[in-house]
């Protein structure tokens, strides 16, 4: 495929950081745009339908599963997400560069899409200050904490997919580190 654009791919586990640090490269780079993925899982306090995510229902989003309408998909803690790949397409021919913020699985299917994406896995300093970060952000049960944790193991195992590995253990370093990687690769 014929691409003019740069696309970077961004994964982490929940609660690592991944969100505040793609706003710093956001608010640095202007020519940067944030790929808006589709969910099935409620909008969190503060989240705007059309700028965060999508937010639709289990039925449509199995719709265009089954309608090839996905250049990644996933269910992730319960919740479906995606990405479409008409959007992501048509960016990269104007030759837009496009940040996406996706789980690890869906990070495999772009890097196997043929897209050549710049891959970024962003890891917590440790799985207790993982499990901390978590418990303040005040959005979960224990039960959903449990298998956060869990599946972060999972993704950290995966780690050696990506390009570049950044640690957020201090945020001023962690968003330095990766404004550096986009200044780089642009």
């Amino acid at each position: 495929m014929e691409q003019n654009g740069k696309l970077f791919v961004i994964s982490a586990p929940s609660g690592a950081g991944k969100t505040t640090l793609i706003k710093r490269v956001l608010a640095r780079f202007a020519r940067v745009s944030y790929s808006v993925s589709h969910t099935t899982r409620s909008p969190r306090p503060g989240e705007i339908h059309g700028k965060d995510y999508f937010f639709i229902n289990q039925d449509q989003f199995v719709h265009m599963i089954d309608t090839g309408h996905w250049l990644e998909w996933a269910r992730v803690h319960g919740h479906y997400y995606g990405t479409s790949k008409a959007f992501v397409t048509e960016q990269l021919e104007k030759g837009n560069t496009l940040l996406l913020d996706i789980d690890v699985q869906g990070a495999g299917q772009i890097m196997a899409s043929g897209l050549d994406p710049v891959s970024i896995f962003i890891m917590p300093p440790s799985l207790a200050v993982l499990r901390r970060r978590l418990e303040n952000r005040g959005t979960d049960d224990p039960q959903t904490i449990a298998r956060r944790l869990e599946n972060a193991q999972q993704e950290i195992a995966q780690k050696h997919m990506f390009q570049y590995v950044l640690v957020n253990d201090d945020l001023e370093t962690a968003s330095a580190q990766l404004c550096r990687i986009f200044e780089k690769e642009m």
